[in-house]
C-alpha cells in the first residue's frame, strides 16, 4: 500500500467521504418520510415508496445497516487519512489528520448530506431505497446480530422493535395539518374540514332552535288560523301538537297538504292521521352523533328533550349541515332577523341571538363555553338584570343594553373591536 500513489489514495479518501454522506443522507430521509404521503405513495404504485416503505417496517434493520456501513467506511477512511498525512508530513501529520478529517466529514458528511435530505427526502431516501435494500439482504448476518444485541438492550428499558408506531393523529393533530395545508386546500375547504373536526365538540344545545322559537301547529287553534300558518310557513316540516309543544302528536310535511288543500279536504283529523311520528334527541348530543342518528333512522328534524322528556327545542337536519358548510345565506347580517347593522357601524343586536350563530355569521369570537344567546352571555357576565344604558366589555367586544323586556335583555348594541386582554366583568361595567 505504501507504493500506491498518493493520487490513488486521495481518490480512494474521496470515495470513502461520499459513502459516508450516501449513508448519513440515506438515515436523515428515511426518518423525515412523511409516512403518510409514503402509504399513499405506496398504494399508487410508485416503485421508491414500496422499497422506502418495506425498509421501515423494521426500521432497526435499516438503521443497523445504515449505522454499520457508515461507521465502517469513517474508520477506514480515518485509517486511510492517517496514512495519507503520515506519507506527507511524518509523524506531525498523524497528529495533524484527525482533525482536518473530523472538519471534512462534518461538513461533507454528515452536516450537509443530512440538511439535504431533511429539506428534501423524498428525493434522497427512494433512490437510496436501490442501494439499501440488497445492501441489507447482503449484510443481513451482520445486522441481524448488530440489532440482537441492540434490542437485547431496549427489551431491558421494555422497548419492543416490533411495536412500530402506527402514527395515528389525533383530532387536534389533523385539524393542524388541516390548517396547514396552505395552497393545497383552499380556504373554503379547509373552514369545512375544520368543521367536521369540531362536530364532536359542539351539541344540539349549540344549534338548536329554543322553545320559546319553535313554529308548530296547535291542533286546538281554529281551523283557519292553522289553514292560514300552513299557507304562509317558510318551513316544509312543523311539529303537530296539542295545547303545549310537550304535548307534540307528530311532525306534518307541508309537502302532503297541496291536493287536499286545494280540494278543500283538509281537516283537524286529517292532519292528525298523516303526521309522521315525532323523532326525539336527547339533550347533549354530540352533533357527529346527530348526523349518523339522522342518516340511520332517515330523519331530517328531532325535537330536542331533556331529562324529564320536555321539549327545550327543535334541531334540523339543515342547521347540522350548516355548522361543516357555513350559513347558505351570503350575507348574515342583512338576512339574520336577529342582526340589524346601524350607520355608525355598530349592530343591534336581539338578546335571543344565538353567539355561535353570531360568531359564525359576523366572524367574532364571543365566548361559546358557557351560555348559548347573548341573554344568557350578558347576565352570566353582569351575575344581575342590567338596566338600559349599561355598557360592559364581553371577550374585547363593547356591548351596550339597549333594551330590557322582564328578567331578559330584549336589545343590545355590539360594536365590533379589537380583541383586548378580557378584564372582569365589574371593571369593565358602567
Amino acid at each position: 500500500m505504501s507504493d500506491l500513489p498518493l493520487a490513488v489514495l486521495f481518490g480512494a479518501l474521496i470515495v470513502l467521504i461520499i459513502l459516508s454522506a450516501f449513508f448519513s443522507g440515506s438515515e436523515t430521509g428515511m426518518m423525515a418520510l412523511n409516512r403518510y404521503r409514503l402509504r399513499h405513495l405506496a398504494k399508487g404504485k410508485h416503485k421508491g415508496a414500496k422499497r422506502a416503505a418495506e425498509l421501515l417496517q423494521r426500521p432497526d434493520r435499516l438503521i443497523g445497516l445504515i449505522l454499520f456501513g457508515n461507521n465502517f467506511v469513517n474508520i477506514v477512511a480515518s485509517m486511510l487519512a492517517a496514512f495519507i498525512a503520515w506519507r506527507i508530513m511524518g509523524e506531525p501529520g498523524l497528529a495533524l489528520a484527525p482533525f482536518v478529517l473530523t472538519v471534512v466529514i462534518l461538513v461533507f458528511a454528515e452536516v450537509a448530506p443530512k440538511t439535504l435530505a431533511a429539506l428534501h427526502p423524498e428525493r434522497i431516501a427512494f433512490p437510496a431505497a436501490i442501494v439499501l435494500k440488497p445492501l441489507l439482504k447482503i449484510f443481513y448476518p451482520v445486522v441481524a446480530a448488530i440489532n440482537w444485541l441492540a434490542n437485547g438492550v431496549l427489551r431491558l428499558l421494555r422497548v419492543f422493535p416490533t411495536d412500530v408506531d402506527s402514527q395515528q393523529l389525533s383530532t387536534d393533530e389533523l385539524r393542524t395539518v388541516v390548517n396547514e395545508a396552505g395552497p393545497l386546500i383552499s380556504r373554503k375547504y379547509q373552514s369545512m374540514l375544520v368543521s367536521i373536526l369540531d362536530l364532536e365538540k359542539v351539541t344540539v344545545d349549540d344549534i338548536m332552535v329554543p322553545r320559546g322559537e319553535i313554529n308548530g301547529i296547535d291542533i286546538d287553534d281554529e281551523m283557519d288560523d292553522i289553514v292560514d300558518m300552513l299557507v304562509h310557513s317558510q318551513h316544509t316540516r312543523l311539529p303537530l301538537y296539542r295545547g303545549d309543544i310537550d304535548n307534540v302528536l307528530g311532525v306534518l310535511h307541508l309537502r302532503k297538504i297541496l291536493e287536499p288543500l286545494e280540494h278543500t279536504e283538509l281537516d283537524k283529523n286529517w292532519l292528525m292521521e298523516n303526521a309522521s311520528e315525532p323523532y326525539f334527541v336527547p339533550l347533549g348530543t354530540p352533533l357527529n352523533t346527530q348526523l349518523r342518528n339522522f342518516q340511520r333512522q332517515r330523519q331530517r328534524i328531532g325535537l330536542v328533550v331533556d331529562e324529564y322528556g320536555d321539549v327545550d327545542g327543535l334541531v334540523t337536519l339543515e342547521d347540522l349541515l350548516e355548522e361543516i358548510v357555513g350559513e347558505f345565506t351570503t350575507d348574515p347580517a342583512d338576512h339574520s332577523p336577529d342582526v340589524h347593522p346601524q350607520d355608525d357601524g355598530t349592530y343591534l343586536i336581539d338578546g335571543g341571538a344565538n353567539v355561535r350563530d353570531l360568531n359564525r355569521g359576523m366572524h367574532w369570537e364571543l365566548p361559546t363555553d358557557g351560555p348559548k344567546t347573548l341573554n344568557g352571555l350578558v347576565l352570566e357576565y353582569l351575575e344581575s338584570i342590567p338596566e338600559p344604558g349599561t355598557s360592559l366589555l364581553i371577550a374585547g367586544y363593547p356591548v351596550e343594553i339597549v333594551q330590557v323586556s322582564g328578567n331578559a335583555v330584549k336589545t343590545a348594541r355590539i360594536k365590533p373591536a379589537m380583541r383586548r386582554p378580557e378584564r372582569r366583568p365589574q371593571d369593565d361595567v358602567s
